[in-house]
């Protein structure tokens, strides 16, 4: 894979859990660091801190992507450090709704946060870029190829950035590769929802670990450029069954 070294790249809630471990893992690759959070200002100086003080260069960059305007005005702020490189739409909101329990609020929260925030970045990014080269990736679900009942405002958020992942990858060619990593058990859900059970329907039998996320990141980011529109399951097979 070619180096990430010198290039700026932009994780939308970078700051806490997969977000902050796919910062250190660019961060070891020798990429410069713009982690974007909302309310984890905490956590996100202590990162920033943390990738300091191991040689990298990292900028926090504050905004609610729940607000279109702020969503827009992201990649100008993170331009503001040099050319941006890569995009990773890493940002989102989890929650456990079923049809019963989803009202339009909670529907419009998750379509804005999931969908519409990827898709103004994306858009920010391909006309920043200016026709020089750069990658897109956005972070994905299993649930996006067999959704279900259960979480069903977040599931169908996904099922549109999948389609957006495609969409995008066609209209940003050549210069600008587009794609996907559909997330499987990889971390304890942050809605609190129990973790049992979790493994019965995973082919694989186990967890993922944040390496294997890191590397699968990378891979994207730094790997062949002949690459784009692949939505990449690291779910253990879990699509599957």
């Amino acid at each position: 894979m070619s180096t990430l070294a010198g290039k700026n790249i932009l994780i939308t809630g970078g700051a806490v859990r997969l977000g902050a471990a796919m910062a250190r893992a660019v961060a070891a690759a020798g990429g410069n660091l713009l982690i974007h959070y909302n309310d984890s200002k905490n956590d996100a100086t202590a990162l920033q801190a943390e990738l300091q003080a191991s040689g990298a260069t990292a900028h926090l960059l504050q905004a609610d992507l729940n607000d279109a305007q702020q969503a827009s005005q992201l990649i100008p702020q993170a331009s503001q450090y040099g050319k941006l490189f890569a995009l990773v739409n890493s940002a989102a909101i989890f929650e456990d709704l079923k049809l019963q329990d989803t009202d339009l609020a909670a529907w419009q929260r998750h379509l804005e946060i999931n969908l519409t925030a990827p898709f103004l970045l994306s858009q920010a990014f391909w006309r920043a870029a200016g026709g020089a080269p750069g990658r897109i990736v956005n972070m994905l679900d299993w649930r996006a190829s067999r959704p279900g009942p259960d979480h069903l405002p977040y599931t169908v958020s996904k099922v549109g950035l999948a389609g957006l992942t495609r969409s995008l990858a066609a209209a940003m060619a050549p210069n600008i590769t587009v794609n996907a990593i559909a997330l499987g058990a990889i971390l304890p859900p942050s809605d609190g929802a129990g973790a049992e059970g979790i493994l019965e329907n995973v082919p694989a039998g186990r967890w993922a670990t944040l390496d294997e996320v890191s590397q699968t990141l990378l891979f994207l980011l730094a790997g062949p450029s002949y690459i784009t529109g692949e939505i990449i399951h690291l779910d253990g097979g879990r699509h599957l069954v």
